[in-house]
This record gives structure tokens, C-alpha cells and sequence, in this order.
């Protein structure tokens, strides 16, 4: 097997409108495309980050609520890298974001935090060193 790299993430939204805003309007997630699949009756919206597509956000009819406790079995978080964290908590709390309290990681030395999407889906900010004035960003 050969693994390239990571391709898409797939969301199911609770709430597709509220879900839709919150990854474009606070996270600022660009849409790539949206689709509407008369025979599913589900929206598919594939978003990019940073030009990079990232995130297929689809809706469904009644879509059964999955657990998203911390240590639930399955996919845990979604990390997002940032620069600076404290600027990221900042922007989250004004457009009305609960963070956690920023923590250090006792094994890498970096500082990351945890907020949930309108779904209540754990996500993750963690902040990683700033390129040299050298290095692309």
C-alpha cells in the first residue's frame, strides 16, 4: 500500500444550514461546491481550507445522533494547526464559540484547545511553531 495523504473528512450535519455557517462563517472554510441530491434528499457540500480541499459536509433526512464523548470509541477530534492560538480562541469567543482553557501538550511543548461544531463534534486547534521569515507560512 502505498498512502499519498490525507484526502477529505466527511461530516454529517444535525443541522445543515447551522453546520454550513458555522465551517464557512467562524471557521472560514471556502466552499468548493454544493449540491443538492434530489434522490437522497441531502445536501453535499465539499469545503477547502487554505485552497486545500478538506471537508465533505452532507446533510441527511433524521440522521441518528452519534456519541462524541471525548473517549468514545471511533474518530476522536479533528485538529486544526494554527499559528498563534491565542489570536484562533479569540476570533472563536467573538463569533460566540465556548473554547476549553488552552493546554500544554507535557511530551511536544505545544499549546492546543478543544471546541465542538453546532453538532457537538469535538474539534481541536493546535498551534504549531511559526514559519522564519525564510519559509512559506
Amino acid at each position: 500500500m502505498n498512502l499519498h495523504s490525507l484526502h477529505h473528512i466527511a461530516i454529517i450535519a444535525g443541522d445543515y444550514a447551522r453546520s454550513k455557517a458555522f465551517y464557512t462563517d467562524v471557521l472560514g472554510l471556502t466552499v468548493v461546491r454544493e449540491v443538492y441530491r434530489e434522490e437522497r434528499q441531502s445536501y453535499k457540500l465539499d469545503l477547502a481550507l487554505q485552497g486545500q480541499y478538506i471537508i465533505e459536509l452532507f446533510s441527511f433526512p433524521d440522521p441518528p445522533p452519534r456519541p462524541s464523548r471525548p473517549e468514545a470509541q471511533g474518530l476522536r477530534h479533528l485538529a486544526f494547526a494554527v499559528i498563534d492560538i491565542a489570536q484562533s480562541v479569540n476570533a472563536l469567543q467573538a463569533k460566540g464559540v465556548f473554547t476549553e482553557p488552552i493546554r500544554v501538550d507535557p511530551y511536544t511543548g505545544q499549546r492546543f484547545t478543544f471546541f465542538q461544531d453546532p453538532d457537538g463534534l469535538p474539534l481541536e486547534l493546535y498551534e504549531i511553531a511559526k514559519p522564519r521569515s525564510d519559509e512559506k507560512a
